[in-house]
C-alpha cells in the first residue's frame, strides 16, 4: 500500500522540528550573546521557509526589510504606523490575489500572514514608545519598544522557529527578554520547562492521534456529496455539528505542538502565580479545557487563537475607542480578520455569522439574568445537565454552520451547502435578534429595566 502525504500534513509535521532546535538553544546558546540568538533564529526560520517556499521566501525576506527601514526613516510617527499597516497588509492581501485557490493550500502566505501581524503590532509598539508614558494605558506601557531595535533584532524577531510557521503572535519586548535570558524561573539558570514543555506537546499528540483517526470518515468533501445532500434533515445537521467540532482539532494540533517549543525555549515564561510556582502559558493559543466544555460561543472564542484575538484586541479594537461604539469596532475587528484570514467570501460569512451569533448570545444571556420567571426556570438544579446538552448542541451545530462557509472558502460551496440545509444559522438568529427585545420588553419588570439604566 503506497501512503500518500499531504503538503498540509508536511507542514503540520515541520512544527515538530522546533523541539531538537529549542533543545540546542537551551544547552548551547540560552545566556550566549544577543547576536549569535539572532542569528540562529533568523538562519533557521529562514532555512524552514526555503524548505517549504523555496525563492518565494523573498517575500517574508522583503517585508521584513522594510518595515526596519520603515522604523528607522519614519521614526516613531503615525505616518510610520499608518504606512505599516496600509503597505503589509496590503503586500499580504496581493499575495492572497495572486496564489489563492478553491482549495486549502499551503503557500507562502500562510506564515506570511502570522508576520504580517507581528510587524504592525511591532510599528504601533515602537511608535507608543516614543510617547508621553502618562497618555498611554498600563497594556501599552508594558508592550511600547523604548529602544531602537536594529536589523538583526528584527529578523531574530520575526524568522524565530517557534512561531514563523503558524504563530502564536508575541512582542519584541518579549522577544528581547528571551534573548537577555530573562524569560527563566530560576535565574542564571536554563528554564525548568522540560516539563510543562513536554505536557503541552503530549496533549497536541493526542488531538493529532484522534485527527489521524478521523479524517478519512470525517472530510470537506462530504458536506458536498449526493450522498449528504439526500440524506434526512436531521442527519444533515448533526454531521454538520460532529464536523464543526472536528475540522478544529487540525488547529488545536498545530498551536499545542508550537506552545510547546516555546515553553522549551523560556518564551512561554509568564511570571509565576500567587503559590510561587511558574507559570507557562505566555504563547498559548489554546485553553483546551475551556474549549472542549464550554456551551457557549463566546467561551469558544476565548478558548481558540488566544494570542491573535489578543493581538487584534490590542492593536485594533482599543484602538478604535474614539468611535464611541463598541459593536461597530467589534465589527470592524472581525472585518480586519477576515481579511487578514484572505479574500474568500467563506471568511466573511463565517465573521458575520460570529458577529451576529455573540450579539444574540449576549441579548439571551441578558433576558435570562434580568427576568425573573427565566432566572428562576434556568436555576432549577435537576434541569442544569438537561440545559447543557440543548445550549451545547446548539453551540457546535452553528459552530459547524458558521465554519463550513470557513473552510470551504468559494461560495458557490458554501451555498450549496447552506441551501441544504435551508439557511438555518441565519434564519435562527436573526429571528433571536429580532425577537429578543420584544422578549425583554415583555418578561423584565419595569423596576428591574429602571435599576439597571442606574
Amino acid at each position: 500500500m503506497k501512503i500518500r502525504f499531504r503538503s498540509s500534513d508536511i507542514y503540520l509535521a515541520q512544527n515538530f522540528l522546533g523541539y531538537p532546535l529549542a533543545l540546542f538553544y537551551r544547552h548551547y546558546l540560552f545566556y550566549k550573546d544577543s547576536y549569535l540568538i539572532h542569528l540562529f533564529h533568523t538562519f533557521t526560520g529562514l532555512s524552514i521557509a526555503y524548505f517549504n517556499f523555496g525563492n518565494q521566501l523573498y517575500h517574508s525576506l522583503l517585508c521584513t526589510v522594510l518595515q526596519f527601514l520603515i522604523l528607522r526613516l519614519m521614526g516613531r510617527t503615525v505616518t510610520a504606523v499608518i504606512t505599516t499597516f496600509i503597505f503589509q497588509m496590503a503586500y499580504l492581501l496581493a499575495g492572497y490575489y495572486y496564489t489563492a485557490t478553491g482549495n486549502y493550500d499551503i503557500k507562502w502566505t500562510m506564515p506570511h500572514c502570522v508576520l504580517t501581524l507581528k510587524l504592525i503590532g511591532l510599528a504601533v509598539d515602537y511608535f507608543d514608545g516614543g510617547q508621553d508614558q502618562n497618555s498611554l494605558s498600563s497594556e501599552q506601557q508594558k508592550y511600547a519598544i523604548r529602544g531602537v531595535p536594529s536589523l538583526l533584532e528584527v529578523a531574530g524577531f520575526s524568522y524565530f522557529y517557534g512561531a514563523f510557521l503558524v504563530g502564536p503572535q508575541f512582542s519584541m519586548n518579549h522577544y528581547m527578554k528571551l534573548v537577555q535570558g530573562q524569560l527563566t524561573d530560576i535565574p542564571g539558570k536554563i528554564p525548568n520547562s522540560t516539563v510543562p514543555a513536554l505536557k503541552r506537546l503530549s496533549l497536541g499528540l493526542v488531538y493529532l492521534v484522534g485527527y489521524v483517526l478521523l479524517s478519512p470518515h470525517i472530510t470537506d468533501d462530504y458536506l458536498l456529496s449526493e450522498d449528504y445532500e439526500n440524506r434526512l434533515f436531521w442527519f444533515r445537521c448533526m454531521y454538520m455539528l460532529v464536523w464543526g467540532k472536528f475540522v478544529l482539532y487540525k488547529y488545536v494540533t498545530c498551536w499545542l505542538v508550537t506552545e510547546g517549543v516555546c515553553i522549551l525555549t523560556g518564551l512561554g515564561f509568564n511570571d509565576f502565580d500567587e503559590n510561587g510556582n511558574a507559570k507557562w502559558d505566555a504563547c498559548a493559543n489554546m485553553k483546551v479545557w475551556l474549549f472542549e466544555t464550554t456551551p457557549r460561543f463566546t467561551g469558544t472564542i476565548a478558548s481558540f487563537n488566544i494570542n491573535t484575538n489578543a493581538w487584534v484586541a490590542r492593536y485594533f479594537f482599543k484602538r478604535l475607542k474614539f468611535l464611541g461604539n463598541k459593536e461597530l469596532s467589534q465589527g470592524l475587528a472581525l472585518l480586519f480578520l477576515a481579511l487578514w484570514h484572505g479574500l474568500h467570501s467563506g471568511y466573511l460569512v463565517c465573521f458575520q455569522m460570529e458577529f451576529l451569533i455573540v450579539v444574540v448570545e449576549r441579548k439571551a444571556a441578558s433576558l435570562i439574568r434580568d427576568s425573573p420567571t427565566l432566572s428562576n426556570v434556568a436555576s432549577i438544579t435537576i434541569l442544569q445537565p438537561f440545559y447543557y446538552l440543548v445550549q451545547q448542541t446548539i453551540h457546535w451545530l452553528f459552530m459547524g454552520y458558521s465554519m463550513t462557509a470557513f473552510c470551504l472558502f468559494t461560495w458557490d460551496k458554501w451555498l450549496k451547502v447552506y441551501k441544504s440545509i435551508y439557511f438555518l444559522g441565519h434564519v435562527f438568529f436573526l429571528s433571536l435578534l429580532f425577537i429578543l427585545p420584544y422578549l425583554h420588553k415583555a418578561m423584565v419588570p419595569r423596576k428591574e429595566k429602571l435599576k439597571k439604566m442606574e
